[in-house]
């Protein structure tokens, strides 16, 4: 059986931390790295806030996504981590303002450390 599988990769969105893809397209399907609040000019963390963070991680999300020839609109399911529920409402709200129509399914979790701190 035949798996093509192809490499996905954008400069509008921050180089992969480590060994892997910032996205791969199989059988039809993307399947998208995580994302933290990088600026992938500088590859520096983007904002103090929860907010602004949340922002340019679905910026660098939205350009891996087209890069792959999809859009947002297009996500069945969505994780989140968080390093701090407390943010939850804040990335909530930003969240809402990016999927209005039909949302994808999401979880959302809080976890010890991420990338980067």
């Amino acid at each position: 059986m035949a798996n093509s599988k192809n490499v996905i990769q954008t400069d509008a969105a921050p180089k992969a931390l480590g060994p892997y893809s910032q996205a791969i397209v199989a059988n039809g399907m993307v399947f998208c790295a995580g994302q933290i609040p990088l600026d992938p000019a500088t590859g520096q963390i983007v904002g103090e806030g929860a907010a602004e963070q949340t922002r340019q991680v679905l910026t660098n999300m939205r350009a891996v996504l087209i890069e792959a020839g999809c859009t947002q609109d297009d996500l069945v399911q969505v994780t989140i981590y968080l390093k701090d529920l407390e943010d939850f409402a804040a990335v909530n709200g930003v969240y809402a303002e990016w999927f209005t129509a039909s949302p994808p399914a999401r979880a959302t979790v809080e976890v010890g450390r991420l990338p980067r701190d």
